[in-house]
């Protein structure tokens, strides 16, 4: 169980990280949700976890309250 909450701490950190920098870089919106988009298939494919599209919407929204207006 207390690894289960490093590894959920972990992979919010480091997605949240990776979401910040794509958003703080200088391109066009669509190009960037892309990226995030594919960013976050590939990572959850890698781990083989299984999220339902409510699940993915939920964590999007999530991320864009916590970045920072740009």
């Amino acid at each position: 169980m207390r690894s289960l909450g490093y590894l959920g701490a972990f992979f919010g950190g480091a997605l949240a990280g990776a979401v910040i920098g794509l958003l703080l870089a200088p391109e066009k919106g669509a190009d960037t949700r892309t990226k995030i988009k594919d960013t976050v298939d590939d990572f959850l494919k890698k781990h083989n976890i299984k999220l339902s599209r409510k699940e993915v919407s939920d964590l999007v929204d999530n991320i864009e309250e916590a970045a920072p207006e740009v």
